[in-house]
């Protein structure tokens, strides 16, 4: 029994915690940041205000996870984001690939609690902070209204993922709201002055079919959307997790203060929808429907954005700018809504989306504050200009830079450094390097370990594959869109009689089987692009016009590369003078409905089939011409097709195709760029195997192992279901042997993207051997990179 006497005051209950970094957020970003630096072996208290964690990806607001993939709807190809955020989404799709929201609730709580150097505090709210200098946070004072226990927070550094930037703001950092005007940065999309408006929040419901008729009475505080809402989309009763982003409101309010004012105008505006569909009569379908759940959190999009020493800005994001201090990147669309969001009036674009040609790296001077010294950022509210944040708000994006905070905390520990010091050139390697190690892409750059053994290595393997022909399956296609194969060129051979490879070797000559229903003409073009790094065919090297005989025809095609350069009269070929200029040439058929091609059922990492195709989720309409100059290229849409379909082309090759060498297992590339990046094994062998050898006994305890996860597949977390849980590509089975022929490891049953194997005790070996199966008779073992320490 308790028995308090009466008496004027109590204070709550107090605990101190004391840790190297405090990350207030836990969304994607902060939990990213949380778990890298754990696992990078500093201590980490994460603190979040509501009771899951996931942010905007959680079960409380439903909001699919993407980011550079942008749902396979532009040109940037193998660009889901690595690291922690892309084990957090192979997870998801290998456990739940109906895309069940409280099942990846599951999945991030669980990554979190195993880390043993993570403190994890849900539903604690920050309200307070003391300072040891007016630029120096010492302690952020946080209440869990759950156990009603105060937190005090001690640490050396802290970093704002939340969103809406509490930390950041009660400490006094430079931030800013609204939109800048186009003469500060020169950004010709922003406008001739500067405004407060934001974009708005977002509410999403779900509906079930019981089975039997349902009826629905609205609350009487719901609107009448006929009447209300002028922005009035249509609606589809098949998606029960209904994809209704553009129910916003909210830009014009203050998106930190008046959240629960916003909140409200959109239940009404839910409630409102619903009753439409359950009750206008014109949409019979609905008589079974009921209303399974409606969202109590808004999804927010943008309120404050805090100053760091580099602001990233429109023109990093259209050029693809290049920093020396790049950690992440970024692939989203430029993607701004209007302020009065489903209210905005008629005629208006719900939003207003601008790709650029490729990938662009996000400078480490975006994650930190210019005036709070140990204060890092990440997530939505990094240093970034309205505009450029209209790509960089997005979760994936912002859970990749909340990696490179994780990890810069670690470094700054490591050498006793603020997070400013940390930019400087003579540390900044480190720091990419290290997230490198762990998954985390960033463009032009490579990973360069010294400690690995691999480096040291002579590396055979039991076989490589020299794709000789991509066979037909299934009955020709008729050609209603027009495709192309991307074929590798940088790789054509890493060693041709003793030689280096130069770009007068690639000649590309294939065989293809068109079927035409009457005498036609076939459009083929060999493309490039303009840039080694990306893959939007921007540049036609060459074009041919081939006569067609009505039923098959057998096409003999051969492309000169050097020569194709020599001929073409685009400027920017001129910078292409060795093969690692050189991106993926594209083998492009132009659509023509009298003509059929056939598809291989055969898959290979690296190797895919792209379609000039419309992806209306993300304003891809097969091209992209802004009508007037706002600072964004005109370009086509080339994009795969999702599985089943997006199969490649059955071709002939009469020059083999070469790009699978052993040697690209330690070139530092986890993924495909420009080029494969992978040992693929050849079909035929039925014992694929890597060896590694060394002229002395090596001490090994540790073995990292990179696979194919297909990294242009965007797996969406929520509303979306996919065709498979595991990867196609992906090899599931592994055992390593040592000199001996003894097995001193097994991988099974895997669907990661990188596995570490840290042995038991460590061994001595001159060798090492990596038995692999092939994923199945369609697809080829491959992997994309091995090291030892």
């Amino acid at each position: 029994m308790i028995k308090a006497e009466a008496t004027g005051k109590r204070l709550p209950k107090s605990v101190t915690l004391t840790a190297d970094l405090v990350v207030v957020g836990g969304g994607l970003a902060g939990l990213c940041g949380a778990i890298t630096a754990a696992r990078a072996g500093i201590k980490a208290v994460l603190v979040t205000d509501r009771p899951v964690l996931g942010g905007n990806s959680s079960s409380e607001v439903r909001l699919w996870v993407l980011g550079a993939t942008s749902h396979m709807g532009n040109n940037n190809r193998w660009a889901r984001e690595g690291g922690v955020i892309d084990e957090l989404l192979v997870e998801n799709m290998y456990r739940n690939p109906d895309s069940n929201p409280l099942i990846f609730d599951t999945i991030l709580l669980e990554k979190v609690v195993s880390e043993p150097n993570i403190t994890l505090l849900l539903n604690t709210s920050v309200y307070d902070l003391d300072k040891s200098s007016p630029d120096t946070i010492s302690k952020v004072y946080a209440f869990c209204s759950q156990n009603s226990t105060q937190y005090e927070l001690v640490a050396p550094l802290f970093c704002d993922a939340s969103g809406d930037g509490i930390l950041g703001f009660l400490s006094g950092a430079a931030f800013r709201m609204g939109a800048e005007s186009k003469e500060e940065f020169g950004e010709k999309f922003a406008p001739s002055k500067e405004y407060g408006e934001l974009l708005g929040h977002s509410l999403y419901f779900y509906s079930k079919d019981a089975g039997k008729p349902i009826t629905f009475v609205p609350p009487s505080f719901a609107h009448d959307v006929t009447q209300k809402v002028p922005k009035f989309r249509s609606f589809n009763t098949q998606e029960f997790g209904c994809k209704l982003w553009w129910i916003e409101y909210g830009g014009r309010l203050d998106t930190v203060h008046e959240t629960e004012t916003i909140k409200w105008e959109l239940w009404k505006v839910v409630y409102g929808v619903w009753n439409y569909i359950k009750n206008s009569g014109n949409f019979p379908e609905a008589a079974n429907l009921t209303l399974e759940w409606v969202g109590h959190i808004p999804g927010k999009r943008e309120s404050r954005r805090f100053e760091g020493d580099y602001m990233l800005i429109q023109q990093d994001i259209v050029e693809q700018r290049a920093h020396y201090d790049d950690v992440a990147f970024g692939g989203w669309s430029i993607d701004l809504h209007p302020s009065d969001g489903v209210f905005s009036e008629i005629g208006q674009s719900s939003c207003n989306q601008w790709h650029s040609k490729g990938l662009y790296g996000i400078p480490y001077r975006c994650f930190y504050s210019k005036n709070i010294n140990n204060l890092f950022i990440a997530g939505r509210i990094i240093s970034a200009s309205h505009v450029a944040f209209g790509s960089s708000r997005v979760m994936a994006t912002s859970a990749h830079g909340g990696q490179a905070v994780g990890m810069a905390a670690k470094v700054c520990i490591e050498k006793g450094l603020l997070p400013r010091q940390l930019s400087e050139k003579r540390y900044i390697a480190s720091l990419q390097q290290e997230l490198l190690k762990t998954g985390q892409h960033i463009p032009n750059l490579r990973l360069q370990d010294a400690q690995d053994l691999v480096q040291k290595a002579t590396i055979s393997a039991s076989s490589e594959l020299a794709l000789e022909e991509l066979l037909p399956a299934g009955e020709p296609q008729r050609l209603e869109l027009s495709v192309a194969q991307m074929l590798p060129v940088a790789n054509v051979g890493e060693v041709l009689n003793g030689r280096r490879p130069v770009l007068a070797d690639v000649i590309f000559k294939t065989i293809l089987h068109p079927y035409a229903d009457e005498p036609t003409d076939l459009d083929v073009e060999l493309r490039i692009s303009s840039k080694a790094a990306n893959h939007t065919p921007d540049i036609i090297l060459e074009k041919r016009l081939i006569p067609l005989e009505k039923g098959r025809n057998c096409v003999h095609l051969e492309f000169n590369m050097a020569d194709a350069l020599k001929a073409c009269h685009d400027e920017r070929v001129e910078g292409f003078q060795d093969l690692e200029s050189l991106s993926y040439a594209f083998l492009t058929i132009q659509k023509n409905e009298k003509v059929k091609l056939q598809y291989s059922e055969q898959r290979i990492t690296g190797l895919l089939s792209v379609f000039n195709l419309v992806n209306k989720a993300v304003s891809n309409y097969g091209k992209q011409e802004p009508i007037e100059d706002i600072g964004v290229d005109t370009f086509e849409f080339w994009c795969p097709q999702r599985r089943p379909a997006g199969k490649n082309l059955a071709l002939k090759f009469e020059s083999a195709l070469l790009s699978f060498q052993a040697e690209n297992i330690r070139n530092g590339l986890q993924r495909p760029t420009n080029k494969p990046n992978a040992w693929v094994a050849d079909y035929k062998d039925t014992s694929p195997s890597l060896f590694l050898e060394w002229p002395d006994k090596q001490r090994i305890s540790e073995i990292i192992l990179h696979f194919d996860t297909d990294f242009d597949h965007p797996m969406e977390t929520v509303l979306m279901s996919h065709p498979e849980n595991e990867m196609p590509f992906c090899v599931k089975n592994v055992r390593i042997l040592n000199d001996k022929n003894e097995v001193i490891a097994e991988v099974k049953n895997n669907h990661q993207s990188q596995r570490t194997i840290v042995l038991e005790r460590a061994i001595l070996t001159q060798s090492l051997t990596i038995e692999v199966e092939h994923p199945s008779a369609n697809v080829p073992a491959a992997l994309m990179e091995v090291r030892c320490y």
